[in-house]
């Protein structure tokens, strides 16, 4: 046995967490509730979509993906897999897309907020002002007043 081959059959033996194993000349059909991604872990999958298909008018829906490679998938949308390596497995695994919905604020809101950050900083802004002028009046003062004068004492 070749070394190409003897790694092929430890590969085909492989268990991948996560994942799920798709056997040659075996197809899987796949119709999602929720948009997901699907991603080949190992191996590689021809992946046929039913139609519409959107694309151009040569687009028969059918895909390849290598591993490492995914493909979206919405909702609703029916796919066949089916590993496009005839003798050897290949491992796919499916994590749903998570649904976020945008918060959005009312302009109402986001003129508030921005008018209270308006007002804030205008405080500080007369603050760092008022205690600037009162540093310079000190330092003016001090400048102005006559110093004592030392003791001179003449040595006995």
């Amino acid at each position: 046995m070749t070394s190409l081959a003897l790694m092929q059959s430890q590969q085909s033996a492989l268990r991948l967490p996560g994942t799920w194993r798709l056997e040659p000349a075996r197809a899987v059909t796949l119709r999602p509730r929720e948009d997901g991604v699907l991603r080949v872990a190992h191996g590689c999958v021809w992946i046929t979509f039913d139609g519409p298909h959107g694309g151009p008018p040569d687009d028969q829906g059918d895909f390849f993906l290598g591993a490492g490679e995914k493909m979206p998938v919405r909702a609703g949308r029916r796919i066949v897999l089916e590993s496009s390596d005839r003798g050897a497995p290949a491992w796919f695994s499916w994590d749903f897309s998570p649904q976020v919905q945008p918060v959005r604020a009312s302009r109402l809101q986001a003129v508030s907020q921005s008018w209270s950050e308006v007002q804030i900083a205008a405080v500080l802004g007369v603050r760092a002002v008022w205690q600037l002028g009162a540093a310079i009046v000190a330092l003016a003062a001090g400048a102005l007043l006559a110093r004592p004068q030392r003791n001179q004492c003449p040595a006995v």
